[in-house]
C-alpha cells in the first residue's frame, strides 16, 4: 500500500536530519516512528479494555484484593517470600 504524507518544512527538515544522523532514509525513520506509535496506542487500548473488563467483573462478582494486599504480594516477587496470588475477597 502506497501512502503519502505532507509535512511542514520544519518537520521535514528535522526528519531528514535525524535520518542522516542515523544513516537511514527518511522513509525508514517515518515508518519506524509510525510503527512504534501504533504499537503504543494498541498497548494502551488493550490495557484500557482489560481494565474495563476487570471493573465489569468486579461489579458483577465483588471479588477483589485490597491495594495493600496487592503491593505486599508484588513486593515478594523474586524473593524467598514469594507466594501464590492471594485469594480474593467478596
Amino acid at each position: 500500500m502506497a501512502t503519502s504524507i505532507k509535512l511542514d518544512e520544519d518537520l521535514k527538515n528535522r526528519v531528514q536530519q535525524l535520518a542522516s544522523q542515523r544513516r537511514r532514509s527518511a522513509h525508514w525513520l517515518m515508518r519506524e516512528a509510525i510503527q512504534q506509535y501504533v504499537e503504543r496506542v494498541e498497548a494502551r487500548e488493550n490495557f484500557r479494555q482489560e481494565a474495563l473488563a476487570a471493573w465489569t467483573e468486579y461489579q458483577e462478582t465483588g471479588r477483589h484484593l485490597t491495594g495493600e494486599e496487592t503491593r505486599q504480594w508484588l513486593r515478594a516477587w523474586g524473593s524467598e517470600a514469594e507466594t501464590e496470588l492471594p485469594a480474593c475477597h467478596e
